[in-house]
């Protein structure tokens, strides 16, 4: 295999680095273990403080202080195989499954009521987060020993903070949470270098924090004579990070042109919601635009924007309750003509999930204590993208992505 061609493989393995363990792109579908149980429905469906960064307007369901903290943990299963092009020099690569297996993904929540106007909270909120693990794949036939997905190990991690504000008067309620998101990313792996040695790549861990704010509203129609019904709409800024070096690195053996360096922001989205609630029974419909496609960084490499649609269900009795759920959203990865970007997103980013199925439940310990619990599965989503054109002896890239992950509250008010 000529250098220039190996080296082209070499930062095309890269980008399985910089994978996001979430699940509508890398957003998660929903925060906190009630609005995961849901579907990720919460835009018009009230979960208490656990809504600070959701719908803001939601925490005046409330009526003294609630603190909530937990966690989700992600247990994903990513592995990719490169199909060989016909009379290839190298034989074919074989499948790879990431060890990164695990993934913990925190949330704290706290709202309490002011008076009967004004509510106020802090949060502090994992939105994503994960990476991949090859460093124990082997690929004999590029070197000896351990070389398969040229071992990399890489982690991304994206935390936010909030204080929500809301204001009610009657049904109304309106609120703003400004967000500060840290997040980190590091990208290691090794390559052969010109002297048949092998060397270790990377930049070091790369930080940034952004800044932005969601905005939300709803209105509660019981005082207008039609009761249990709400409508709610929210609004998510753009957040700019930058991590040094990552980007532009692992894609110079391309020659892209990255008009954002290496700017990744998070995208702005929107989104409307609808609540009812007869009885024991409460029924949830969101729907959501994620703009993937003029969000810095991610346009660069050609994602698409998302729809996504969420259904959820609730039974509720004095002290338990039990939820189901649905979440759809069109893949913001998709093929495209420029195969260079098929490579990179299909072994990079293979935010390929679409379906989503959900239960949980909650128990009440107290009148001051409370437990919640959820389940989201994730079935296989395959996909296969062209990759001729690169120099490549490959022909296309086949990438599996499937999660299951549970998620996990305690709640104490007073």
């Amino acid at each position: 295999m000529k250098r220039t061609t190996l080296t082209k493989l070499i930062t095309l393995s890269l980008i399985t680095a910089t994978t996001l363990q979430a699940t509508n792109g890398d957003n998660l579908i929903g925060i906190g273990a009630k609005a995961r149980g849901m579907g990720g429905t919460g835009i018009a469906v009230s979960h208490g403080a656990e809504s600070g960064l959701f719908n803001p307007a939601l925490i005046t369901s409330i009526e003294g202080t609630e603190v909530s903290f937990g966690g989700t943990l992600f247990a994903p299963s990513i592995s990719s195989e490169l199909n060989g092009a016909p009379g290839a020099p190298v034989p074919p690569q074989g499948t790879y499954d990431s060890d990164a297996t695990l993934n913990m993904i925190p949330e704290v929540s706290i709202a309490t009521k002011i008076n009967d106007n004004w509510y106020i909270g802090v949060g502090m909120w994992g939105t994503a987060g994960m990476g991949v693990d090859f460093s124990k794949a082997n690929f004999a036939p590029l070197t000896q020993g351990q070389f398969g997905n040229f071992n990399m190990v890489t982690n991304l991690q994206l935390l936010q903070f909030g204080v929500p504000i809301a204001y009610k008067t009657g049904g109304l309620s309106v609120a703003v949470t400004p967000i500060m998101q840290y997040g980190n990313l590091d990208i290691n792996y090794r390559m052969p270098t010109p002297t048949g040695e092998i060397a270790n790549v990377g930049t070091g861990l790369a930080q940034d924090f952004g800044f932005g704010f969601n905005a939300g509203i709803a209105y509660d129609f019981s005082q207008d004579g039609v009761k249990g019904l709400t409508i709610g709409a929210t609004y998510k800024s753009a957040i700019e990070m930058e991590y040094d070096g990552q980007l532009t690195t692992a894609t110079a053996p391309f020659r892209l042109s990255l008009p954002a360096g290496d700017v990744l922001e998070q995208p702005e989205e929107y989104g409307v919601g609808i609540a009812y609630e007869m009885g024991e029974h409460t029924f949830a419909f969101d729907y959501k635009k994620i703009n993937w496609s003029s969000a810095k960084g991610y346009g660069d490499f050609g994602w698409e924007d998302s729809d996504v649609y969420a259904f959820g269900y609730q039974y509720e009795q004095n002290d338990w309750a039990v939820r189901v759920g649905y979440n759809y959203a069109d893949s913001a990865v998709v093929e495209v003509r420029d195969t260079r970007l098929n490579f990179f997103n299909l072994m990079g980013f293979p935010a390929t999930a679409e379906t989503h199925y959900t239960v949980g439940g909650s128990f009440t310990v107290s009148s001051a204590f409370s437990v919640d619990l959820a389940y989201v599965y994730q079935p296989t989503s395959t996909k296969t993208f062209s990759t001729e054109g690169l120099g490549l002896p490959f022909s296309s890239l086949t990438n599996e992505h499937s999660e299951n992950s549970i998620a996990f509250q305690l709640n104490y008010t007073f």
